[in-house]
């Protein structure tokens, strides 16, 4: 869901296979066929997702060592995403593999420690600063029903104005199955995340105010302003700016360069010779 979210491995499947690796050769599963034990159950594991979850479990430790993140900030990203996402927060939960809110919580943890990290080697300017300031436009949240050609968003148009509700109109006639779920609703955006045109119209609405057909990449936008972040004076938000800027310029490049600092400052050894590699920036690089 970020960028510096990278290089992660289900929960499951790391516990899994370190579980494995400390258990010996007790047996896991018999069989008139022969037993299978939890030596031979690591190896096969090992060799599916072995190196991926050998460099979580090693970066979460390493990490950890120097990187807190609190259970409050924590809360605070999630509830973050949750405003983002609104009614979409569960359905993108499970896009993304992940089996409830606190499998999330683990992967969100570990690239909350990751980005601490990688933050602390990127300077910025009081200058370049107040440029971001300057050219920052507040999150807005909208709803919007897309359609396939002109005509028939007017047509929308017209049921909207005649006092349809939005919901049954999205789901009448809309083709963005994912948002028309949510009768329309697309949770909150800042700039740079929507369709460049989409985003200049939406941008230009005022609250509760409905757009007359916007043409897209996509398609025929109908859009509804609904919310609108204020955006308040320099000094009140230049710790933000400062913080977004630094984590604009985060790549996953620079997250990997850090992250084998990390590992050589911690003097990590890999005694497994299956394994040896699985924290190669190569290895980190193809995940």
């Amino acid at each position: 869901m970020k960028k510096w979210m990278l290089a992660l491995t289900l929960a499951g499947g790391v516990i899994a296979l370190s579980a494995c690796n400390q258990s010996g050769g007790s047996t896991v599963a018999e069989s008139n066929a022969g037993d299978i034990t939890q030596d031979e159950l690591y190896e096969a594991m090992k060799e599916k997702v072995g190196a991926q979850a050998l460099q979580q479990l090693v970066y979460e430790k390493v990490l950890s060592e120097k990187y807190e993140v609190t259970d409050k900030e924590l809360d605070a990203k999630v509830a973050e995403l949750k405003e983002q996402l609104g009614e979409n927060f569960e359905a993108a939960l499970a896009q993304y593999g992940y089996a409830d809110e606190e499998d999330f919580k683990e992967t969100m943890k570990l690239g909350m420690m990751q980005e601490k990290a990688a933050m602390k080697s990127i300077k910025v300017t009081e200058k370049e600063v107040k440029e971001y300031y300057d050219n920052y436009k507040p999150e807005i949240k909208a709803r919007h029903i897309l359609v396939a050609d002109e005509k028939t968003a007017l047509e929308v148009k017209q049921k909207l104005d005649a006092g349809e509700k939005f919901e049954d109109v999205s789901n009448t006639y809309s083709t963005d199955e994912a948002a028309k779920q949510a009768g329309g609703d697309l949770g909150w955006f800042g700039a740079g995340a929507m369709d460049p045109d989409f985003e200049a119209a939406a941008y230009a609405l005022k609250k509760d105010e409905i757009s007359g057909p916007v043409k897209s990449s996509f398609g025929y936008h109908i859009i509804q302003l609904t919310d609108k972040k204020e955006k308040k004076s320099y000094e009140e938000m230049k710790d933000q700016m400062e913080k977004e800027l630094k984590s604009s310029k985060l790549t996953n490049e620079k997250i990997n360069e850090v992250m084998q600092k990390e590992i050589k400052e911690a003097k990590v050894k890999i005694s497994d010779k299956d394994l040896e590699n699985a924290l190669d920036p190569a290895a980190s690089a193809a995940q």
